[in-house]
């Protein structure tokens, strides 16, 4: 949906189903843990792209942990069946996987752990293959502190960097869009957190997708009301089959 500012820029506002992937099939887990098999990933991505979603995500989430790439393979096999852009992530560990990833058919490709322990790939990424095909995706947990820390692995290891300064790094050094997902609240179906995603949206210029929490249509009109997200990214309520994207975007009043 087209959205037009006091200042009459237009903000392009998403609805985003996302794909955890794990051992060639769809996955979901609460808080980052108990994941379960769900389905398979080219069914999922064909009723999507048909439902009427803005864009697809799919993340291989145990790539990096288990020290391999994400299957390009499936990239290729998801990508045949839409029309819409596709966002993957997982596994990312260099330009070259990066150049593979979107040779198989990606749009734009996700880049965390990596981008922690060598931030220069994002600026060579952006560099080489253009910014808008870069995407910053950050795990996070709030703090005892209130603050939120950057979490790598899969959402498994603490690295104690502040979220705020990264993201800030991160946009300076070339990332296009950021797509951060709150640790505390993935998979709990209670609604994003508001918070947090406004802490980022005042400290950072490019486009966000805000990921983790959402369990009702509500959650979406709160989102996009009380924050300046750009896109909201969800699973588990489309994966079971809780709403499908027309229903929400029916809801919004957008079509």
């Amino acid at each position: 949906m087209d959205i037009e500012t006091k200042k009459g820029e237009i903000i392009i506002k998403k609805i985003i189903p996302c794909l955890d992937m794990k051992d060639g099939m769809v996955v979901k887990g609460v808080n980052f843990v108990g994941i379960k098999e769900v389905g398979d990933p080219v069914a999922f991505a064909k009723k999507y792209c048909g439902d009427g979603a803005d864009e697809l995500t799919m993340l291989d989430i145990t790539a990096t942990v288990e020290g391999r790439k994400t299957k390009l393979e499936m990239i290729s096999r998801v990508k045949e069946v839409i029309n819409i852009p596709l966002a993957v992530g997982g596994g990312i560990r260099n330009i070259t996987d990066i150049e593979d990833v979107i040779n198989a058919g990606a749009s734009k490709v996700g880049i965390n752990t990596a981008a922690v322990k060598e931030k220069n790939i994002i600026k060579e990424a952006a560099v080489k293959f253009g910014g808008e095909k870069i995407l910053l995706a950050v795990d996070t947990k709030r703090q005892d502190n209130g603050k939120y820390n950057v979490y790598i692995n899969g959402g498994r290891d603490d690295t104690g960097i502040d979220l705020i300064d990264w993201v800030k790094e991160a946009e300076n050094l070339g990332a296009g869009e950021l797509l951060p997902t709150s640790i505390d609240t993935d998979g709990v179906k209670d609604g994003y957190d508001i918070e947090l995603y406004n802490l980022i949206c005042d400290a950072v210029k490019i486009p966000v997708t805000a990921s983790g929490g959402c369990g009702k249509l509500e959650d979406f009109a709160e989102i996009f009301k009380k924050t300046n997200v750009s896109a909201a990214l969800a699973a588990s309520v489309f994966h079971f089959g809780t709403f499908t994207v027309k229903q929400v975007k029916e809801y919004l009043g957008w079509i």
